[in-house]
């Protein structure tokens, strides 16, 4: 994330997604960033000065409603995109998935 960035990071991490922030070692905590947990899932969000977001490279998150996980990121401002590919995701939920750019410009890919 960019330099500056852990609000938003909380704010979509933490808010929106429902993950619990923990404490960074105390080592690592001077170089800024976040970390989340949750239910099988660590999320390490580091700080970079030169940060560009990813164009392709993402995580992906699974979640039991994606239409309406799709509808709490509209009402916080962020924009989704259908994506049609035939990956065999569809086969795991008939929903297909939808993907969207996080508060730091990076894709993020949600799917049940």
């Amino acid at each position: 994330m960019p330099v500056g960035g852990e609000n938003q990071a909380r704010a979509f991490y933490g808010e929106l997604l429902g993950l619990e922030e923990v404490a960074k070692p105390a080592a690592l905590a001077r170089r800024g960033g976040c970390w989340f947990v949750g239910p099988g899932v660590d999320v390490h969000i580091g700080v970079d000065e030169d940060f560009r977001p990813a164009r392709k490279a993402h995580v992906a998150f699974v979640v039991d409603d994606v239409a309406g996980f799709r509808r709490r990121l509209g009402a916080d401002g962020i924009s989704t995109i259908d994506d049609q590919a035939d990956i065999g995701v569809e086969r795991l939920s008939g929903r297909g998935r939808v993907s969207d750019s996080d508060v730091d410009a990076a894709l993020r890919e949600v799917f049940a």
